[in-house]
């Protein structure tokens, strides 16, 4: 099998990334999934998103968590391809596969972002489903990576809500933009290095500005009439927003007036991880402490409450959600200009290349196969 391999833990792609072929065998039902996961089918891959998780296994800062079972093995976790195989047998709780040979599927990563990169997969049924017609392969892969973690985030904007993006041009901001409006949001504005993009169809924000050019926190229209929610995809933004509390007027409502800040990331956009009591520094501790000072005593009336979102749930609900949304033309797929990249060593690492950069505008997304 033609696949996508990687042979050790580097930052250099170079190093260690290629396409090669039999290095891997065709992946059975009987087979144990690197990632991991239960309830497989067999699929074979049209087309991958890469996500920054991907990076991060490859790069081996968090090897103990979501490092790969034995080396070689192939990266990637988002995929659409077409089942070729599914179990005779029912699946543990009693019901049958929903899925048939010859479907078209869309599936995201369980718990390890890998196994997906090459000409077949084993993907979960737990959180995958059926690709509406409609929606190119390219496309179903880039919603089940980052469409679905718009869905989640958009849940908690409101009718009438204005709503500042930080990241609105990455993967999960360039759907974000869409769904925040299918909320209800009244105003919707993106900060990302191409702002034009950002007001162009189908982000179609309000206002965009280039974070490289223009300081957020001091445009002066912003403070006039502050924001009800910022969405943090960007890192780093909460411990700006304290320090300037004293020093400028916010640009967005502290809680006592309904103010509300979203992230799905830590305070660093980059970070290693080790063991648990790394993991309770890096993300639990900060955000209880954050979550109650942002709502007791006299900060709540300086700082919007914060709010840690993250955690997909672990049924095909959310998968289902999104491509339904775009099904019926309500969120659209974003993909970065200069892919779909193709399935050779070439085309695979400059895919990494790029969602390393941290600039990519919309998903990283290879196609493996023609449909």
């Amino acid at each position: 099998m033609r696949a996508a391999t990687c042979t050790d833990y580097s930052d250099n792609v170079d190093e260690v990334l290629s396409v090669q072929d039999n290095v891997f065998a065709t992946p059975h039902l009987d087979d144990k999934p690197p990632g991991g996961f239960r309830n497989a089918i067999l699929v074979r891959v049209l087309a991958v998103a890469l996500s920054p998780g991907d990076v991060r296994v490859m790069s081996g800062k968090t090897r103990e968590f979501q490092g790969p079972p034995s080396f070689p093995y192939s990266p990637g976790g988002d995929v659409c391809g077409i089942v070729v195989s599914v179990p005779e047998e029912k699946e543990k709780n009693g019901k049958s596969s929903k899925f048939s040979v010859g479907d078209k599927v869309a599936a995201r990563f369980v718990t390890k972002p890998m196994g997906m990169l090459g000409e077949y997969a084993l993907v979960s049924t737990d959180v995958c489903d059926c690709v509406p017609d409609g929606i190119s392969a390219e496309g179903a892969a880039a919603l089940v990576s980052s469409g679905t973690v718009a869905v989640l985030i958009a849940d908690r904007i409101q009718e009438g809500d204005r709503v500042l993006i930080f990241g609105a041009g990455g993967g999960v901001g360039s759907h974000l933009c869409q769904l925040v409006r299918l909320q209800g949001a009244s105003y919707v504005a993106g900060v990302g290095i191409d702002p034009q993009r950002l007001l162009e169809k189908p982000l179609s924000c309000d206002h965009a500005i280039d974070y490289t050019k223009t300081d957020p926190f001091g445009v002066k229209e912003w403070a006039e009439t502050p924001f009800d929610v910022i969405v943090d995809l960007s890192s780093g933004v909460w411990p700006a927003l304290v320090n300037q509390r004293s020093t400028r007027k916010s640009i967005v409502k502290p809680a006592s007036q309904g103010g509300r800040y979203l992230t799905t990331t830590p305070d660093k956009p980059t970070f290693e991880l080790h063991s648990i009591w790394g993991i309770i520094k890096m993300f639990l501790l900060p955000s209880l402490w954050r979550v109650v000072y942002s709502r007791c005593g006299v900060s709540r009336f300086s700082l919007p409450k914060y709010s840690l979102v993250s955690g997909l749930p672990g049924t095909n609900d959310i998968v289902t959600r999104t491509l339904t949304l775009a099904s019926e033309s309500k969120l659209f797929p974003s993909i970065d200009a200069q892919g779909p990249f193709p399935f050779t060593t070439e085309g695979v690492r400059d895919a990494f290349r790029l969602q390393k950069s941290r600039h990519v505008k919309g998903k990283v997304v290879i196609t493996v196969a023609k449909e």
